[in-house]
């Protein structure tokens, strides 16, 4: 039971010592994080689309 308590004190130390964005931060980080998974999917839709055509083209 001592160790969960000692484990469970540096989890709040640990936590006070974070440093948390602000809300503009928030909103910059999840619009990078939204505009990086849109050029992954366009991304890989046009590979997909590249590869089917030429599939297409040799079966």
């Amino acid at each position: 039971m001592k160790k969960i308590k000692i484990f469970f004190g540096g989890v709040r130390q640990e936590i006070k010592a974070v440093t948390w964005p602000t809300g503009k931060e928030l909103r910059k980080y999840t619009l990078t994080v939204f505009l990086v998974c849109l050029l992954f999917v366009l991304f890989f839709m046009v590979v997909d689309f590249g590869i089917d055509a030429i599939l297409d083209l040799i079966l």
